[in-house]
């Protein structure tokens, strides 16, 4: 019953990052940047970073969520206590299609070309993933391009 309860904030956050990302495959090509080291912090250093005034929508122990928005459109900024609790927000979140910037502890999620651009001052790794429902899965490779069935 404890775990139900502690990953109702995680499930209902994953929802809203559908709510306010539409998203597709992407090439999830940096363009050949340099990209630098992986950033670390809260939300609002990380946000700093990214000259985002962050709109906090989720503010519980186990997770921290803020919509921001710059130049290159708007994306979802995620901070986690936990890896585990992460990865799972991940997984569940993939369900729904999308580009991920994951860094340790935080994710940052949007379409590719706000992706890319917060690669370039964030570092992280990205990570897409296409919705096929049934999926149950979300996976968790890195630059998973999965392939549109019927294609």
């Amino acid at each position: 019953m404890r775990n139900q309860a502690r990953r109702a904030p995680v499930a209902a956050s994953a929802l809203a990052v559908l709510a306010l990302v539409v998203t597709g495959c992407g090439s999830g090509d940096d363009g050949g940047e340099p990209v630098p080291e992986t950033a670390g912090g809260s939300l609002e250093q990380l946000a700093e970073k990214v000259e985002c005034k962050p709109n906090i929508q989720t503010d519980a122990e186990e997770l921290r969520q803020a919509n921001c928005k710059t130049g290159d459109g708007r994306y979802v900024l995620a901070t986690f206590d936990t890896d585990r609790g992460q990865r799972e927000w991940i997984n569940e979140a993939k369900n729904y299609g999308g580009n991920y910037l994951v860094g340790r502890k935080w994710v940052a999620v949007g379409d590719q070309k706000v992706v890319t651009a917060l690669r370039g001052q964030l570092g992280g790794d990205v990570e897409t993933s296409s919705h096929h429902s049934g999926d149950g899965g979300g996976g968790g490779n890195k630059e998973d391009h999965s392939e549109h069935h019927g294609s």
